[in-house]
């Protein structure tokens, strides 16, 4: 399947359950945010990127000391829901676009969300150098990987194939997900 084929396929599954994500998914999603949380903070001044932010779950971690928060999604109709689910918060920004190709600038975030991203993309290798590009030097980044998807050493050499060195890693069996907190490796 061609990448774009694979994305639209995607955009349109997405699309289509926008509206009952939530109910079918929350708790999953919860699992891997709370397991991510464990490692990471975010502070007051942070400019945090959440990619493939769907529809906005992941909003309600972020607290109004959080500096400003961008949640991109290829997904319209989902975007439609975190607009709803944003507007409690009053940092927190959304943009329509493809995660290999954002439209912003080089390390421009402190940390890098991507839950439930990699397995949604034809080629997650590229999409987690674009993640690296916006990211700033000392970003930490979290990605998930689907297990049904990958196996464990296919995620860990996914991660390291995109330059990134696992700081922590999450693998219990409520997770669904692999869930790496991850930083830049430095050449």
């Amino acid at each position: 399947m061609s990448g774009w084929k694979k994305k639209r396929d995607v955009r349109r599954r997405y699309d289509t359950t926008a509206g009952l994500y939530d109910r079918r998914y929350a708790e999953e999603q919860e699992a891997k945010i709370a397991a991510a949380m464990k490692h990471v903070k975010i502070g007051e001044r942070s400019l945090v990127l959440d990619a493939g932010c769907g529809t906005g779950l992941f909003f309600s971690h972020m607290n109004t000391g959080t500096g400003t928060f961008v949640g991109v999604d290829i997904s319209k109709k989902s975007l439609l829901v975190a607009r709803e689910r944003a507007k409690s918060h009053g940092n927190i920004g959304l943009v329509l676009a493809d995660a290999d190709g954002m439209p912003f600038r080089e390390r421009s975030f402190c940390c890098v969300f991507a839950f439930t991203l990699v397995q949604n993309m034809p080629r997650p290798v590229e999409t987690l150098m674009e993640l690296r590009r916006v990211a700033s030097e000392d970003g930490v980044f979290v990605v998930t990987g689907l297990k049904r998807i990958f196996g464990r050493k296919a995620f860990e050499a996914l991660t390291e194939n995109a330059g990134l060195r696992v700081l922590a890693f999450e693998d219990g069996d409520d997770l669904k997900c692999y869930v790496a907190v991850c930083a830049a490796i430095r050449h």
